[in-house]
């Protein structure tokens, strides 16, 4: 299964994979292209911008440094100082981002997003990565620990992302660690073990969140670390699915958004269109409804504050939460390359 995900996942970033207004190209996450989410951007121009996918982050930033070629992309907030690092991106203009003063100020509370040479990102959304479960064959009691990964009754029952961030706030948060801005190499192995254990479980590393959700849906998993989107996507398909936001060890948080990648062959203008077709108040909606996430936009939120979707998969939990803010670059290349052994068996 992992290998046609993998080719499959491959083949999909080579080219365009949904070809549309030509002069403003997207390189973004797969499902994102809902085009509601953008609408202000199709009334303008008439077209969806063109879309190419990628299933993870780390994947998405090997293939831009390759030269793969877009205008704008949509990490989440502890890949941008790889893309500067790199010199890839250059600074948003936010005199031409009307909205930008909308934006929660603790998204943009990092001077690897905001500082003395601009503003490098523009964040967009935000979700969390919890336990997605079958209420009809997992008790309640089984998810209100995250040791249910790698409790024995459930080997080849579950599912993890080939993510590595979202992975290794999994092991780090059932190990005892909520923060990994600073972690010891006590630290890491204890998640490095336990995330060994929980690989003992795993029936497959979900690529992306329809992937997940079909794997619950076929039966073949009753477990997910999941996004927001993902148990959209099973609710919507009237799928038994529950999600655990407050198991006792917590659960994690993210945010992504958007940067301007250098050289890029489209119209710039289009992309600031883009930019501000997504901080529209409507986009909040939009993005909550066809995906789960929540918005950046202060506006945007308060147009959804009362939707029982908020409520459920963005609001506060009592219980410990790792944030993905950014952390130290040569701590993610060492969780990344543990990652691929502990995949690999070892």
């Amino acid at each position: 299964m992992r290998l046609l995900v993998t080719t499959a996942l491959a083949s999909a970033i080579a080219l365009p994979a949904l070809a549309a207004d030509p002069e403003l190209t997207v390189f973004d996450w797969a499902g994102f292209e809902e085009p509601s989410i953008f609408q202000a951007y199709i009334d303008k121009h008439g077209d969806s911008p063109t879309y190419a996918f990628y299933g993870d982050d780390d994947e998405a930033f090997q293939k831009i440094a390759s030269g793969f070629k877009a205008d704008v992309a949509h990490p989440c907030s502890q890949m941008v100082s790889k893309y500067r690092d790199a010199g890839l991106i250059e600074p948003w203009d936010t005199s031409k981002i009307p909205n930008f003063d909308k934006i929660d100020p603790q998204f943009l509370a990092s001077e690897v997003f905001k500082d003395d040479e601009g503003v490098w990102y523009i964040p967009t959304d935000w979700g969390a990565t919890a336990i997605a479960y079958n209420t009809e064959t997992v008790p309640a009691e089984d998810v209100s620990t995250l040791q249910v990964f790698v409790d024995p009754k459930y080997q080849g029952r579950t599912s993890l992302p080939d993510s590595s961030d979202d992975v290794w706030a999994l092991g780090y948060l059932a190990t005892g660690t909520t923060d990994w801005t600073n972690v010891t190499d006590e630290q890491f192995q204890a998640a490095a073990d336990w995330l060994r254990k929980a690989h003992q479980n795993v029936a497959a590393y979900w690529a992306d969140p329809s992937e997940q959700a079909q794997l619950m849906a076929s039966g073949a998993v009753d477990i997910a670390w999941s996004w927001n989107d993902g148990v959209t996507y099973l609710r919507a398909d009237n799928y038994p699915v529950g999600f655990q936001r407050a198991p006792k060890e917590g659960s994690s948080t993210f945010f992504c958004g958007y940067i301007n990648l250098k050289d890029g062959p489209g119209n710039e203008e289009k992309a600031y269109d883009f930019i501000n077709a997504w901080l529209e108040p409507s986009a909040g909606k939009a993005l909550l409804d066809t995906i789960g996430y929540g918005h950046t936009s202060t506006e945007a939120m308060a147009t959804i504050a009362d939707e029982p979707a908020v409520k459920e998969g963005l609001s506060e939990v009592d219980a410990p939460i790792l944030a993905q803010t950014p952390n130290d670059p040569a701590q993610r290349e060492k969780q990344l390359a543990e990652f691929e052994k502990i995949k690999a068996g070892f």
